[in-house]
């Protein structure tokens, strides 16, 4: 007889963890609607044209591959084989599993960019697959939250994603958090003020390493990646920086970056996003101006967010930022935009560590009808119907069994209340109305009941 087993880097989500997964989608859903955005989905597969060459050469290794169906391999000839790789998947592979959803997102704005109106606002969540090593929190399939606006370079959109993210966190329970901001424009003006201009990319792999690693060997690494020593000692301020609240920070930073134009233009952009939160009506709670923060940096071309909560051992648990040409490498040239993405099993992992999910999250039967006999039986049924009716989450015991096990049933299922049904209950049309908590019981007529859990 087979074991059965499952994919390594795959789970199964049982009733438990899917009524408080869907607990965080649900808020984060009601949060991105509440803010006009639009759910979109695209299919699990892609074609490999649209995959490949997106992710740089490390993400090719790692995308999902689908093996043409049928006699594939009848297409595959020794000149193919001699040609190598590339030429014989062409022949046995002609689509891939999402490896995200930003690239199937940017190919859906190009192929429907005539239907859309702009500015754009979507939501997608779906699971991604990626050919990884699995680990601990880190799946070959896994969830992602993703919200864009594309066709606009309003910084309004910046300070939405703030307020949809505050939102959020305060919806879930979770109070300990930080929202880290930076823009890309002031990483390039720190290369170009130290004399390395152009080599924001390496210098901020190095820097985005401090905490781990210390001062010492972030200047070891940057030596070794081609920086002078001159470079380097100009780093100094930054790393030595005493300014804490936001306004400390930008002080700090004018002055840092006097001489660089396009850092003086990201330390504005940030200074705009800042004022029409407080137009919003809004404060600056949770808010901190992290000047070295380098998330995704070949990625995004202006504001960078990434939010951790604090008090547990979990990495980010949002990030994301502005880019300038999502849809460009399929022939749709600058079109800005920006989006984040909720990291749903972290939250998932914080919220489980410090204890905030509600008891309501479990969405089982609020009441089980159990019977004595054939005849309570149907009489359940009867009112089994009237608690649906009222939109009451309710089910009967399928089988005639001893109460006990019926009981027995509630309790495992968590199911909090039981409707027992018999001779006394069908003559004076009640039911006895048990709380499987307290132990209480009560004789009651159904719409009492129905008052009760409503």
């Amino acid at each position: 007889m087979q074991k059965p087993t499952l994919p390594k880097g795959t789970r199964d989500f049982g009733p438990v963890q899917m009524a408080k997964r869907n607990f965080i989608l649900d808020t984060i859903k009601a949060t991105f609607r509440l803010f006009g955005y639009e759910q979109l989905e695209t299919p699990a597969m892609e074609n490999l044209s649209t995959l490949t060459g997106k992710y740089g050469d490390e993400g090719d290794q790692l995308l999902f591959k689908i093996l043409n169906s049928g006699d594939f391999l009848k297409k595959v000839t020794p000149q193919d084989i001699q040609e190598g790789a590339a030429s014989t998947l062409s022949k046995v592979a002609e689509k891939g599993l999402r490896y995200d959803l930003t690239v199937p997102f940017a190919r859906y704005v190009v192929m429907n960019r005539h239907e859309l109106t702009f500015p754009f606002k979507r939501f997608q969540i779906q699971p991604v697959w990626r050919a990884d090593r699995p680990q601990k929190g880190r799946y070959r399939e896994f969830y992602q939250c993703d919200a864009d606006v594309i066709g606009t370079d309003s910084l309004l959109c910046e300070a939405e994603i703030i307020l949809m993210i505050r939102r959020v966190f305060e919806k879930l329970g979770i109070q300990d958090y930080s929202i880290k901001l930076n823009n890309r424009k002031v990483l390039t003006g720190i290369a170009e003020v130290i004399g390395e201009a152009g080599k924001e990319g390496p210098l901020c792999v190095a820097i985005d390493k401090l905490d781990k690693i210390g001062r010492e060997k972030v200047e070891e690494e940057l030596l070794e990646r081609g920086f002078g020593s001159v470079a380097i000692q100009k780093l100094a301020p930054l790393f030595e920086s005493n300014a804490e609240s936001i306004s400390e920070v930008l002080n700090f930073l004018e002055d840092f970056l006097q001489a660089s134009e396009i850092g003086l233009q990201g330390i504005k952009e940030l200074q705009e996003m800042l004022q029409l939160l407080n137009n919003l009506g809004t404060d600056q709670e949770h808010l901190v101006l992290d000047f070295l923060l380098a998330r995704g940096l070949s990625y995004y071309t202006g504001a960078i967010f990434e939010v951790k909560a604090h008090g547990v051992q979990i990495g980010s648990v949002s990030g994301g930022g502005r880019y300038d040409d999502l849809t460009g490498v399929f022939g749709m040239p600058n079109m800005s935009g920006v989006g984040f993405s909720f990291g749903v099993d972290r939250i998932y992992d914080v919220m489980e560590e410090l204890g905030l999910f509600p008891d309501q999250t479990l969405t089982g039967s609020q009441i089980l009808l159990a019977h004595f006999d054939r005849k309570a039986y149907g009489y359940a049924l009867g009112v089994l119907s009237k608690f649906r009716t009222q939109g009451i989450r309710a089910e009967v015991y399928p089988d005639l069994t001893k109460m006990k096990k019926q009981l027995d049933y509630a309790s495992k299922k968590g199911i909090p209340f039981v409707a027992i049904c018999g001779d006394d209950e069908i003559k004076n049309e009640t039911i006895a109305f048990k709380n499987l908590k307290t132990g209480e019981q009560e004789s009651m007529k159904v719409e009492d009941a129905i008052n009760r859990l409503i």
